[in-house]
């Protein structure tokens, strides 16, 4: 076997061995899992009583024990103010002014159009029940019941409907000389704005902290499980970005006087924390420059995660008022949403949030350039053929090289064919002939190898981009392909539609064996690609390349739709590439004839069995 056959069998090997890992760690999502609403089972919740000088267990928020059916009673009873903008709908509770239900109007749980809209947050009493929350922790000679918490009956003082342009604010009188104030701004997409004050009517100096919390009830349960995506906690502490699966919560330091496992982290300049799904996000984000203090924690004896934003303690003196603002992320992760508040709004890191893995370096540029020729053309299928010429055009001059050494490699083969007969059985011989031989030409034979190696991270940064961002989910491309976040709906099995019956489902063992459309014109450009050189002598050698297409075939025929038109469009860039500069090399490939060769060989093969 020759040094090219080597290389080129090793590198094919060792991709194919990747991609196999690859499959097994981080099998093909069922776009069903993605996709379910929560379960309907209800969690049942007990609270958690409050303890002096930290926000409270966002359970139901008494002082005193509460029984869960007790606190869904009193929220569905509690006025309710509408909010109305064009991409959310919900509404806020006047009980805690909680914003507890939300709905994402440009998002559907399924591709059909009647289908619900995504439901992003639920109150207490409900199944997945999760929240957001405000108040203020007692300093000084208050208690907990002079400032509003999570069960205070806010009234309404200024704005009916909460919309773009149209904030309104809650009012609470404490009767002991404070009145609280609450306004709940929002933008025209995902952003609230939460202004908290406190005016001191009375004679004395007043002390107090506020806080914004995020409770959820119990773990989500669409979770996608995937090794790939982190869902779960997400904060930026200064500098540092760190991530917190729901299963590491309940194991943190515990932090007695909290009744809960916690971990806290003061941050001095910038920062935010929040609970991040695969498409979904609720985070709290201070002021920038305002320290603060960040905290995870869950809530054991009511099944709770939670994340809280404390600010430092300020001072009221008599007849002055004191205010914060503070800031609530709650909708979809879109790139250029988040990277507009990271931009205008000055949020530290906040494109950050999305989950951009190892290959950060890779993901954020690609989905960069994914993202503006989607805009240019207007579909991400035709965008992702796009970046796949992009990526080429910058591999070119590696690729040049590459096929310039496999073409000079062929016009070898006879010279290499004399010291092969030469050196006979002297393997030592025959290795230091082949290496003044490369060296006298100026060719290197592991330079095949190298576009191949190259393609595995592109490839694995591609994966994650498709799998992570919103913008790949249910987007459409041509004719049958309508969500290329998701596996072709196609199957061989049924002959693409035309037979009436089911295939199997995602999670099915069976699924590998389910190809649509797409996967087999990935193992067809394979195949081509292949026959742009003859076929290895060597039998061994001949049968490994003949498997290896249809074997990636049904390897990468689960995969993602975007990534399968990626592949499909890489290996017939490459296949152009690689004939063009063979043909300016003297070497003038012969596909039809290696195609006819192999059908004769294998007709042959057959024969010779049958002689048997």
């Amino acid at each position: 076997m020759d040094d090219q056959n080597k290389n080129l069998i090793l590198a094919t090997a060792l991709s194919f061995l990747v991609i196999l890992v690859w499959f097994i760690l981080f099998p093909p999502e069922d776009p069903a899992v993605n996709q379910t609403p929560p379960a309907t089972a209800t969690t049942e919740t007990t609270a958690v009583p409050e303890t002096a000088l930290v926000p409270p267990a966002a359970t139901t928020g008494a002082t005193e024990p509460v029984a869960a059916a007790e606190a869904s009673s009193a929220a569905a009873e509690a006025g309710r103010i509408e909010i109305d903008t064009p991409r959310l709908g919900g509404t806020v509770s006047l009980l805690g002014g909680r914003i507890d239900r939300l709905a994402l109007k440009d998002y559907r749980e399924q591709l059909e159009p009647d289908s619900p809209l995504v439901t992003l947050l639920r109150p207490v009493g409900e199944a997945g029940a999760y929240y957001a929350l405000y108040g203020w922790v007692p300093g000084g000679d208050l208690s907990f019941d002079d400032v509003p918490g999570a069960n205070t009956e806010w009234q309404v003082e200024s704005g009916t409907d909460l919309g773009v342009g149209a904030p309104v604010t809650l009012r609470w009188d404490n009767g002991k000389g404070v009145v609280f104030r609450r306004e709940i701004a929002i933008d025209e997409d995902y952003l609230f704005t939460v202004t908290q004050s406190a005016e001191n009517t009375g004679d004395n100096a007043l002390r107090m902290a506020p806080y914004g919390i995020v409770a959820r009830h119990g773990e989500p349960a669409d979770q996608t499980g995937f090794f790939i995506l982190h869902e779960g906690v997400v904060r930026q502490n200064d500098d540092e970005l760190e991530e917190i699966n729901y299963g590491d919560m309940p194991d943190m330091d515990f932090v007695e006087r909290e009744g809960a496992r916690a971990d806290i982290f003061d941050v001095q300049q910038n920062g935010w924390i929040g609970f991040t799904d695969h498409y979904w996000m609720t985070t709290l984000i201070p002021e920038p420059g305002q320290p603060f203090t960040s905290v995870a924690k869950y809530v054991a004896s009511a099944d709770i995660y939670q994340i809280e934003a404390r600010h430092p303690t300020i001072e009221v003196a008599p007849g002055a008022r004191a205010e914060t603002t503070s800031q609530l992320f709650a909708g979809a992760k879109e790139w250029e949403a988040i990277r507009e508040y990271q931009n205008n709004e000055g949020i530290y890191r906040f494109l950050d949030s999305i989950d951009w893995g190892w290959f950060f370096f890779l993901t954020k540029p690609i989905f960069a350039v994914l993202h503006w020729l989607n805009a240019l053309i207007g579909n991400m299928g035709w965008a992702i053929i796009g970046l796949t010429l992009i990526i080429k055009a910058i591999l070119f001059p590696l690729a040049y090289k590459s096929y310039v050494s496999m073409a000079k490699m062929k016009e070898l083969q006879p010279e290499m064919e004399k010291i092969k007969e030469r050196a006979g059985d002297d393997r030592q011989k025959l290795q230091q002939e082949m290496m003044q031989l490369y060296k006298k030409e100026k060719v290197n034979p592991a330079s095949g190898c190298l576009p191949i190696l190259l393609q595995i991270p592109i490839f694995f940064s591609l994966y994650k981009v498709i799998f992570v961002t919103i913008e790949l989910r249910h987007a459409p491309f041509i004719a049958w392909i309508e969500d290329l976040s998701a596996p072709d709906p196609t199957s061989i099995l049924n002959l693409f539609g035309l037979l009436p019956f089911d295939t199997p489902d995602p999670g099915s063992l069976f699924f590998i064996f389910s190809l649509g459309v797409l996967p087999i014109l990935l193992g067809i450009s394979m195949w081509l690609q292949q026959k742009l050189n003859p076929a290895p002598t060597d039998p061994t050698q001949a049968a490994i390349f003949a498997w290896m297409p249809w074997v990636f075939m049904f390897m990468l025929g689960t995969f993602a739709s975007g990534l399968i038109v990626y592949w499909i469009a890489n290996n017939m860039i490459t296949f152009a590439q690689q004939y063009v500069i063979m043909r300016s090399q003297g070497y003038k490939p012969d596909v039809f004839g290696n195609i006819l060769s192999s059908f004769k060989r294998k007709a042959k093969a057959a024969e010779g069995t049958d002689k048997k």
